[in-house]
């Protein structure tokens, strides 16, 4: 299946918005404060600043809790081609991983590390629905 940008825009947007409904309130008002960007792919200036050319996601900013003492406000990024071609242009696993990536962003939004939102592997996602309540452990 081919996906143009609109469509993977249009699905991105879907669930994030499937997601943030689903959030425990508490979580979700927070959460609703971020803004989320959705972009191709890290441009060059991002890339130079460490960012790897296949980042799915990139949360910037200070975490909730920091949020008053910064000028910065915080943001999520999630790199849209990048994904879809993670998930081998299947749009179930596009909508998976977008669901996956917003989950892994928002944690550290939260103050979570990479340690705390269950690194890398298949684990990932279970460990984000259970500590945003979407799931039990």
């Amino acid at each position: 299946m081919k996906m143009d940008w609109e469509q993977m825009c249009r699905v991105a947007e879907e669930e994030i918005a499937r997601l943030l409904g689903e959030l425990p309130e508490a979580l979700r008002e927070r959460a609703a404060l971020v803004p989320v960007a959705l972009e191709r792919r890290p441009n060059a200036t991002m890339q130079a600043d460490g960012v790897e050319v296949d980042t799915l996601g990139l949360f910037t900013g200070p975490e909730w809790a920091e949020a008053g003492e910064v000028a910065l406000p915080s943001h999520i990024i999630i790199y849209l081609e990048n994904v879809w071609e993670a998930c081998e242009t299947d749009e179930k696993r596009f909508r998976d991983e977008i669901a996956t990536t917003f989950l892994h962003e928002v944690g550290h939004f939260f103050g979570f590390d990479e340690a705390g939102l269950g690194g890398d592997g298949a684990g990932i996602a279970c460990k984000q629905r259970v500590w945003c309540g979407l799931a039990t452990p």
